[in-house]
């Protein structure tokens, strides 16, 4: 199963937790999308193929009626084969698709849109989300993989991942985003739990512990060990890599129940953290993952 899928699927758990506050995040993750169903609005009110992935995925997650889902495929046709789009477009472009229906991407655009994808390949056997890079990043490997999941299969020489995953370690045990940074981050660390699991790999001990230990006693998780305050994100996605190896962060529940609590609106959306005043369909995407998880 491909990580949208696999977040999808857990997502869809959080009504069990909102109850009828379900219906206000529906309504707030609809009220981004833009004029004509062209895309969901980021934070400056313009459409973005970014932002678009969490808006169509938190309303799958949400809705369950047949057609209550927009259609953005003329939309996303207008992108063709994603010429002239950033790393991160490219691979949020091929997710967009994976919801849409894959089908609906021409096999030439496919390839193309693969191979532009593949150019973002790093000497390491990585991918960063910069170009012309000769070691890879957690996040470029992560988009990269789950791009080529959404395309419908895997990068030319996948094992080659691990060279580039293992000179992200850090010597607390967990990982970083780029080489050479002496302290480890909680999304990197979680990208890199996740992905040991997609390629069939034991992620080491250490770093699961790692990440147990970035939640804080009154729950939500730190984006590094002397962060200033919790984070939505870092909590969804450490949540998300410690389910996926099976660990048992059972007594993390109640604590972090109450902060993503602390961090929702009630005209529907999630803030990113406690000084965050901007609700976006990113966050929200995230406020429905962490309950999901948290339903369980």
């Amino acid at each position: 199963m491909s990580f949208r899928l696999e977040m999808l699927q857990v997502a869809r758990l959080a009504p069990k937790i909102l109850g009828e506050s379900a219906a206000l995040v529906e309504g707030f993750l609809r009220s981004r999308l833009a004029a004509d169903a062209k895309g969901f609005l980021d934070r400056d009110e313009r459409p973005d193929l970014y932002y678009s992935v969490f808006g169509i995925e938190g309303l799958r997650a949400l809705s369950t009626q047949e057609g209550a889902v927009p259609d953005l495929r003329p939309w996303l046709r207008g992108f063709g084969d994603g010429d002239g789009l950033d790393f991160v477009h490219l691979c949020c472009l091929a997710r967009c698709w994976g919801n849409a229906g894959i089908d609906g991407l021409p096999p030439a655009a496919r390839e193309a849109l693969a191979a532009r994808v593949e150019a973002y390949r790093c000497e390491d056997g990585g991918y960063h989300q910069a170009p012309g890079r000769k070691r890879g990043s957690a996040y470029g490997c992560l988009l990269a993989w789950g791009a080529y999941q959404d395309l419908g299969g895997l990068p030319p020489e996948p094992w080659r991942l691990a060279e580039c995953m293992g000179g992200l370690r850090t010597a607390d045990g967990a990982w970083s985003n780029e080489p050479h940074i002496p302290v480890g981050s909680t999304t990197a660390t979680a990208a890199m739990v996740a992905l040991h699991r997609h390629m069939e790999m034991e992620p080491p001990a250490e770093a699961v512990d790692w990440l147990m230990r970035r939640c804080l006693p009154g729950g939500g998780f730190l984006a590094m060990p002397n962060a200033p305050l919790p984070d939505l994100l870092s909590t969804a996605v450490a949540l998300h890599a410690l389910d996926a190896v099976q660990a048992d962060f059972s007594r993390l529940k109640e604590p972090c129940l109450d902060f993503v609590d602390s961090l929702w609106d009630a005209t529907g959306g999630f803030h990113g953290n406690w000084t965050d005043d901007v609700l976006d369909c990113e966050y929200t995407y995230y406020g429905l993952l962490a309950l999901g998880h948290l339903s369980l």
